[in-house]
Order: C-alpha cells, then sequence, then structure tokens
C-alpha cells in the first residue's frame, strides 16, 4: 500500500514503475483500485502502472468531491510521481474524470480508453434520488440494484460468489463519499468541451450495460475527433471485471506507437 497527501486528502494508490508510457487506471463509482487485477495482470512485464482509490472510496479519505477536484488529484497525484504522457484508462466516472483530465492537462495524456462512460451520465432527479436513498438509508437497501447495472444476467449467475464479494466493496464504501461522486456526476456535462480533445481515443461500450448504454458511449464517441468505438459483447458495465482480456487489447493497440 501506498499513500500520498493530495490536495490535503489522503489518497489511496498503487504504482508499478518502468519505462515507456504509463497506464493510469481511474475506477468507477462504488469501486475501488482491484476492479483493474485482472486487466494489469494481462499486462505485458515492464508497462508502468498506477492505480488509485479516489476520495470517499476504497482507503483514501473523504473530501470535496466535485469534477474538478477529481481531475485535479489525479493531475496532482500524477506530477507527485513523476508521471507524464500516459494512457488514462477509465471505466463509467473515471472516464469522465480522464476526459477532464486530457482537456485541462493535455501533457499529462497521450491516449484515452474509455469504458462505459459517457460526457454526461444520467439526469439530476435520478441522481437526487439516489443521493437521497443513500443519505437516508446508506448504500446496503440499492446494492441489488447497483449490482443488476454493473453486471450481465450471465456473469451474475455464472459466479454468485465473485458477485457477492463485489456486493461488499459497493457497500463497505463511504456512503458521504458515495453521495458526493453521485453529485458530482450529476453535476458534470462535458460535451462541449470534449469535442476539443485530439488524443487517440477508443471508446467501449457492453452490450449487457445498463448504466451506461452503447447508444450514450457511441454518442461520446461522435463528439471527440476521430475516435474509435467498439462493443464487447454479453459485458455489462464493468468491462474490467466481465471482460477484462478486451479491456487489455484495447490498451496494448493505443500503446502502438502507430496509433
Amino acid at each position: 500500500m501506498a499513500f500520498a497527501a493530495i490536495n490535503q486528502c489522503t489518497l489511496h494508490y498503487h504504482l508499478v514503475p518502468d519505462d515507456g508510457m504509463p497506464v493510469v487506471f481511474l475506477n468507477s463509482l462504488g469501486t475501488d483500485l482491484r476492479i483493474w487485477d485482472d486487466v494489469v495482470a494481462g499486462l505485458p512485464s515492464g508497462v508502468p502502472v498506477l492505480r488509485l482509490d479516489k476520495r470517499g472510496h476504497g482507503l483514501s479519505d473523504d473530501g470535496p468531491s466535485d469534477m474538478d477536484q477529481l481531475v485535479d488529484d489525479v493531475a496532482a497525484l500524477m506530477d507527485h510521481l513523476g508521471l507524464t504522457g500516459a494512457l488514462i484508462c477509465g471505466v463509467s466516472v473515471g472516464g469522465m474524470i480522464a476526459q477532464g483530465l486530457a482537456v485541462s492537462r493535455p501533457d499529462l495524456v497521450a491516449r484515452l480508453v474509455l469504458c462505459c462512460t459517457g460526457a454526461q451520465i444520467g439526469d439530476a432527479a435520478s441522481w437526487n434520488a439516489r443521493i437521497d436513498s443513500v443519505q437516508r438509508d446508506g448504500i446496503a437497501p440499492m446494492a441489488e440494484a447497483v449490482l443488476e447495472r454493473w453486471f450481465s444476467d450471465r456473469f451474475r449467475t455464472s459466479r454468485r460468489v465473485d458477485v457477492a464479494g463485489y456486493r461488499n466493496m459497493l457497500v463497505r464504501t463511504s456512503p458521504k463519499g458515495y453521495a458526493a461522486i453521485c453529485a458530482a456526476i450529476r453535476d458534470t456535462d462535458l460535451r462541449e468541451r470534449v469535442t476539443k480533445l485530439d488524443q487517440p481515443t477508443h471508446c467501449i461500450a457492453g452490450t449487457a450495460d445498463l448504466a451506461t448504454p452503447p447508444d450514450l458511449v457511441r454518442a461520446l464517441a461522435a463528439l471527440i475527433p476521430d475516435a474509435r468505438f467498439s462493443l464487447i459483447e454479453g459485458s455489462g458495465h464493468l468491462p474490467c471485471i466481465e471482460a477484462p482480456g478486451a479491456v487489455v487489447a484495447a490498451i496494448l493497440d493505443m500503446r502502438e506507437p502507430a496509433r
């Protein structure tokens, strides 16, 4: 385990240093850096990798969490660690943070792999309802509904023990931190800003994703100049867990010099 004091907040991170283009992984709502375990295991040796727990998640502190703050946390941690020119791979809100980082700190971002995300996700009414529920009752009462959005029917049926473990990860997230990230997503609209991106970008959707359906991800790809779009058949909202090989393939393809 490693920790850094970033923007008056203690952030938990894991760094595998090496030479070459770093890969930085950014997590979804209600998860921590372990969701990338199988993706990292599939990368060749010698690839520098940074994973981190955003505010209110994993072993990081709670704290004010609007999108600008979340983006600045990643930028400040990369500066602290001396990382630049990275491939940023984000899923869900992690993908939104990746978009914001690419706009505000292009020196840090050479390539983007955006998984199951959008320039804008959901609407104020649905996020406010979720925030109210979490603040009133905690995360546990909504856990089953969240898992249905995270994972395909096939995955939930065939890997029940794993799903139970990911439920533990979800419900042990700080309710304060979870609600703060919900508000950050609610208040974020990147649709105008991403049209200015010039980093090579690959947008990935899962055909069984109920949280950010393929059309939402396809719309994001259409906004980003020359972005690629692809589907992972049968995958839900977290392809890093359901289809890690497909995410690995996208990362390695985007790290090729010709890209």
